[in-house]
């Protein structure tokens, strides 16, 4: 493959402009990451250390092969929910190695009202399941929740996908022969005793680990019984009595290693043979990405300076360079692994959508997994261009890329807007993983062209009614849409739902997609198949 050229000019004004605006971005986000991760009340860090526990990232690392890269999900979850009360929704996801074997680590994090499960801390557990159901990978439960934040039971219990999506997930699992083990380190109360009593494999602390349906008070409460945690749920009474739980450990370091020596045990999963090359980092500067970034959402620039700067050695097989040129379609090596990229150049026209399904059907012939680099306003719109067809031609491309048998990838680099968000590989669209970096933006449309339009219907309403002009009125209705339109356009807002597996330093792109990928070898390819193309 060539080399791209770049054409950037580091020394210029522009370069430097957003090179200063993109750094403080990251460092805004390195500082909210860290607080979400270690800021924590005095008194709660206490509490742990006089139960003897450890704190849950200090678990984490314990569990994990040193020296191994772990790729943490969704650090930001919550962040703009529940006055700030659950940082990283209480949970912390993540990819590891334990033992040489990639896996999915799920933590409680009792730091944060004792483990309790906020709505999207659910959210998030049910994601981190239904990535290891999608990539095949075993999971490792570090359980000590106080159960679900009853004030918010509504929200918790009943539907698809709240409370019960876990166990169903689990359940899942273990009928596909995806291992899973739990490490009991506190309490599991009502349906988290669900997690170690689904898994294949679990290991209790005794003294501080309990696995109930109901704790003390609720027993209390309902039957009259009076009984303590230990006689009620605790390690002696389920390694030896119920079966509960398989091996009792003294210590969490016990637990911890005990966990370790089983999943020694368990087998290598076989991956699919995705191609591969030797890797070499790329040949162009991975920080220059905070030069090429622009400080305004509305500003293009070359795509093909964001692969530079990702790519193995900054090689780039361009596909289709002088046709469809709003999108940049070609094949590169990403940590090694061939890999199909799809990066937005301006809006979608009816060319370049087609580009885009013919090329996706291409990767899906030669097993080439898809990343797709989203920067997108939408399909374009115009009467010339419904005559034309750009909504069938759209759905063409959304049609290949929903349909794809190959694992996909999506980077929100930049803005993602309209429908172009869903054929460029959107959340509802499956990506096996799916990152977003500071400046990201998505909405139905920007903050100024929804205030826009609803200016106009009320300018329209106005005339329609016979009442003279207010435009006092018409700018209160455009700036408070604007307002809105702005913090839900974050991507904080974004992350904070869940609406990505988290926010990266631009810098950090190139190693979180190497492990994504490797991560999804261990699921099986499908074979090929499609629905109807209108033509």
């Amino acid at each position: 493959m060539r080399r791209i050229q770049s054409l950037l000019t580091p020394s210029s004004a522009a370069f430097r402009a957003n090179d200063a605006h993109n750094r403080r971005l990251v460092r805004e986000f390195r500082d909210r990451q860290e607080a979400a991760r270690h800021l924590r009340p005095q008194r709660d860090l206490d509490r742990l250390a006089r139960q003897g526990k450890m704190l849950p990232r200090e678990r984490v690392a314990r569990l994990l092969d040193p020296g191994t890269p772990f790729l943490e999900l969704s650090s930001l979850a919550a962040n703009m929910a529940y006055g700030g009360e659950s940082p990283s929704a209480s949970t912390i996801v993540g990819i590891g190695i334990v033992s040489g074997r990639e896996v999915i680590v799920r933590s409680d994090d009792p730091t944060v009202k004792g483990g309790a499960w906020y709505p999207l801390s659910i959210k998030k557990s049910v994601r981190a399941l239904d990535i290891a159901i999608e990539n095949r990978l075993p999971v490792i439960h570090l359980c000590d929740s106080a159960g679900g934040f009853l004030q918010l039971q509504s929200e918790l219990f009943p539907d698809r996908h709240m409370a019960g999506r876990i166990f169903r997930n689990q359940s899942q699992l273990s009928k596909m022969g995806v291992k899973q083990l739990a490490l009991v380190f506190g309490h599991c109360t009502a349906g988290g005793a669900y997690i170690p009593a689904l898994s294949d494999y679990n290991v209790i602390v005794r003294g501080t680990g309990a696995v109930f349906l109901g704790g003390p008070p609720l027993v209390r409460a309902a039957t009259g019984e009076d009984v303590g945690v230990e006689e009620l749920g605790g390690a002696d009474m389920h390694t030896s009595v119920s079966g509960v739980c398989d091996y009792p450990a003294e210590t969490e370091i016990e637990a911890i290693h005990i966990g370790r020596e089983i999943v020694a045990q368990w087998d290598r999963p076989r991956k699919w043979d995705c191609q591969r090359e030797p890797v070499e980092p790329p040949a162009y500067d991975p920080e220059e990405l905070y030069g090429i970034l622009p400080d305004d959402i509305k500003r293009q620039f070359d795509m093909r300076e964001i692969i530079a700067r990702v790519v193995d050695g900054s090689r780039f097989h361009e596909y289709q360079p002088d046709y469809g040129r709003t999108l940049v379609c070609g094949f590169a090596n990403i940590w090694g692994y061939k890999v199909g990229v799809l990066a937005n150049n301006g809006v979608l026209f009816n060319d370049s959508s087609l580009k885009g399904a013919h090329f996706i059907e291409l990767c899906n012939q030669n097993a080439t997994p898809l990343v797709f680099l989203q920067n997108i306003t939408g399909y374009m719109v115009g009467r010339e261009y419904e005559r034309r067809g750009i909504t069938k031609d759209g759905a063409k491309m959304i049609m290949a890329q929903a349909c794809s048998r190959v694992p996909k990838f999506t980077v929100m680099c930049n803005g993602s807007f309209g429908a172009g968000n869903y054929g460029m590989c959107g959340r509802a669209f499956d990506a096996r993983f799916l990152f977003a970096w500071p400046n990201h933006q998505i909405g139905v449309m920007g903050g100024d062209q929804a205030a826009n339009t609803l200016a106009e219907v009320k300018l329209n309403q106005m005339k329609r009614n016979g009442e003279s002009v207010d435009q006092a009125e018409i700018d209160r209705v455009w700036g408070e849409t604007r307002k809105a339109y702005q913090e839900q356009l974050s991507a904080y807002f974004s992350t904070s739902q869940l609406w990505d597996d988290g926010i990266l330093d631009p810098v950090d792109t190139r190693n979180a997609l190497g492990v994504a990928i490797s991560a999804s070898l261990n699921a099986p390819l499908p074979e090929p198949g499609y629905g109807v193309f209108r033509f």
